[in-house]
This record gives structure tokens, C-alpha cells and sequence, in this order.
């Protein structure tokens, strides 16, 4: 049976090779200590877990949602805007409901690239972002995200000819797999060369509640202008341990959230009525400490792992956001072969940096999904084992 060309270029999906390999280490009978799928391993809030519960007992969620998202759950997310981000937002038609903001992101290529169109692509890159490209059969141009430029883009990089023929450029600050993050500075620079070309702006803002040290990521649309040409993708899974629950959001530009809407109407039903209405619950009546204490908790073992890096020759900074930590490979490694040799000689699985895109060789993203007593023991591992 022939499968389509579009299906034959894609590569297997970097985190299902990696459960892959962490269960037939499992099976080997090895302790794994893995660092792998950034999966908050805390629980969903009670009081979440409450309302989804009320909310599945009652008759009208049995029945099929708004293809768009419940005006209630969208209204929720316009509340949420101006409250974290004092961004005014119409919840009739710039806000829209997603199953998560992985589908929306992956959707949106669809809607807007045709085959030649470019996309411009971060690189080292969550990878949905050039899969959506290959789906819709467009060209990535990579934007390479380096340490001597605080991995953000240089824009000025960015051939003309390349520019004038891109439909869609894709950011996310805080950043999946580097930690990096932006100021609005920044992204100001970014609507700006948008708006010169005519370019769709995404921002994948999935990590905006997740920070340290009293940094508070912006969104993309506090900028001057950035409605005009910019949408942003919002995320419950990680704020609110709410992964499994596949609940997400797309806001901005009333015409690029109707393109992305032609997509989704037709192709998904929409997200469940009785999550949307949990969806509000977090949005809306979550324990205001609740955040604070998830970025203690994440913040210490943020610490733990890098001062023991740091304590085996490693020169990391503190990151400011997300719970990734980005680190270069020992000398005498690739990413591949560090990761092999974590796996092979320690028990511990860490994700290699070629798998978010080719500038992400020599490197390895450990994600802080365990608690600290696992993240020492690793580090000892390492230690012994890795003789670094």
C-alpha cells in the first residue's frame, strides 16, 4: 500500500522515538531516569478535576461543542489577556478554541501556505513547526538560534528573495528546547519586518506562566500593531498540569484566526464542552499562589541541575523560564552519541538537540519533570558513570 509523498518525507516524531527507547530500556530491566518529554509531572488542580467532573455530568456538553470553542471558554481567554497582559481581545472572532495549541499550530500552515511558499522557522525548533510546513508542502527557511545571539533570530539574515515569498514566520519565547527568552523589544523588531513583507506572525506562547527569578514573559501582542498581522497560541498544559486534557487557544488577527477556523470547521469537531468549562476554571478561579509555587518547585530543580552540571565542567546561566535546560554536549560527543551513552551507561534518557533541527547539534535539552531526589541521583550517575 503506497503512502502519500507528503508522509513518506516525514521523519518518526522525536518524542515517540524516544518512548521507544525508554521502554525497551524499561524492559532490559534499567532503572531510567529520563529528562525526556517536557510532561509536568504534577497533578491536574483538584478544583480543575472538580469542575471537569461536575461539568461531564451535565446533558448539554453530551452534545456536539461549538466548532469555534464555547463563547464562555472564549470570553474566559479574552478575560485572562487582559488581565495578564492588559491585551483587549473580541472573543467572537479573535480567540478561538483548540485542542490543544500543538493541532492549531500544525492547522495554521494549512490554512495560509500553498506549495513553494516559505516559512520562516526557528532552528533548534519545536518540530510540529516544519512538519506543518511539509503537510502543506512549503519550503522552511531555517532562522538559526545561537548562543552568541541569545538563540533569538537575526532578522537581517533573512534573504530578500526568501522574505518576499514567506507566508508564515513561527516564534516561541519562552523557547522549547533553548529556555531563551525575548522582551518586547524584540518583538517589536519582529512585527516590524512582518509587516514589511507581509508576513503571518505566529508566537507559540506556551511557556508565558512558566518563569523564574521575577521574570514575566510578554505576549506578542502587547506590541503596537501586532493585531494587524500576528497571532499568538496559548496553552493550559503546562501552567496547570493539564497535558493529557488537550486544551489550547489561538488569538490575534480576526483574519488569520478565520483562515485557521475554515481549517479546523472542517476538519474536527471541536474540544469537549465539559474541558472547556475546566479550561475556565484554571483561566479564571485558579488559588492565585498556585502558579508561583509550580515555578518554585520547577525553580529549585532548575537549580539543582545546573549547579550540578556547572559542578562537572559544565558554564550554564540560570535559566529565566521554561523547564528545559539547554546543554552543550562534553567535548568528544554529538548530540546522538551523548544521549546513546546517557542511555547506555547511566539509565538516564535526555533528548538530542539535532532533533529540533540541524543548529541544535551539539547539544541536549534535559527537562525538569522529576522531583529533585531523581535529578541528584542522575547527576551521580553521571558522574560515576560518564567519568565527567
Amino acid at each position: 500500500m503506497e503512502r502519500a509523498e507528503r508522509i513518506k518525507k516525514v521523519p518518526p516524531y522525536l518524542f515517540a522515538t524516544i518512548d521507544k527507547k525508554k521502554r525497551e530500556a524499561i524492559e532490559r530491566g534499567v532503572d531510567i531516569i529520563s529528562f525526556g518529554i517536557g510532561d509536568p509531572d504534577q497533578p491536574t488542580p483538584p478544583q480543575i478535576v472538580e469542575k471537569m467532573c461536575e461539568a461531564v455530568r451535565t446533558p448539554k456538553n453530551h452534545r456536539y461543542p461549538d466548532y469555534e470553542g464555547s463563547l464562555e471558554f472564549r470570553s474566559a481567554v479574552s478575560a485572562w489577556y487582559k488581565k495578564r497582559f492588559d491585551v483587549t481581545l473580541n472573543p467572537a472572532n479573535e480567540v478561538m478554541t483548540l485542542i490543544g495549541s500543538k493541532e492549531g499550530i500544525a492547522h495554521i500552515f494549512l490554512a495560509f501556505v500553498d506549495p513553494g511558499d516559505y516559512t520562516l522557522i526557528p532552528d533548534p525548533a519545536y518540530p510540529v513547526y516544519k512538519l506543518g510546513t511539509m503537510f502543506a508542502n512549503g519550503e522552511a527557511h531555517y532562522m538559526p538560534l545561537t548562543a552568541e545571539n541569545k538563540f533569538l533570530p537575526d532578522f537581517a539574515a533573512i534573504p530578500t528573495d526568501v522574505a518576499k515569498k514567506a507566508k508564515i514566520m513561527f516564534l516561541n519565547y519562552p523557547n522549547n528546547p533553548t529556555a531563551a527568552v525575548a522582551d518586547l523589544k524584540f518583538f517589536a523588531e519582529a512585527v516590524a519586518f512582518c509587516k514589511q513583507y507581509d508576513i503571518i506572525l505566529c508566537h507559540d506562547n506556551a511557556y508565558s506562566e512558566m518563569a523564574f527569578d521575577g521574570f514575566q514573559p510578554p505576549s506578542i501582542l502587547q506590541v503596537p500593531g501586532a493585531m494587524d498581522i500576528a497571532v499568538e497560541f496559548g496553552s493550559l498544559s503546562k501552567p496547570f498540569n493539564m497535558t493529557g486534557w488537550r486544551m489550547g487557544f489561538a488569538v490575534g488577527c480576526s483574519e488569520v484566526i478565520g483562515g485557521l477556523g475554515i481549517i479546523k470547521t472542517n476538519v474536527d469537531s471541536g474540544q469537549f464542552t465539559a474541558v472547556q468549562d475546566a479550561g475556565i476554571e484554571a483561566l479564571l478561579n485558579i488559588d492565585p499562589k498556585f502558579i508561583p509555587a509550580m515555578n518554585d518547585l520547577y525553580q529549585a530543580r532548575r537549580d539543582v541541575l545546573i549547579d550540578g552540571l556547572n559542578s562537572m565542567g559544565w558554564n550554564l546561566e540560570k535559566t529565566k523560564a521554561t523547564f528545559y535546560v539547554w546543554a552543550p554536549v562534553p567535548k568528544g560527543y554529538d548530540s546522538m552519541s551523548f544521549c546513546a551513552a546517557m542511555l547506555e551507561k547511566c539509565g538516564i534518557i535526555v533528548v538530542p538537540g539535532v532533533g529540533y533541527g540541524p543548529a541544535g547539534e551539539g547539544y541536549v535539552r534535559f527537562a525538569l519533570t522529576l522531583d529533585e531526589s531523581r535529578i541528584k541521583e542522575a547527576l551521580q550517575r553521571m558522574k560515576q558513570q560518564l567519568a565527567l
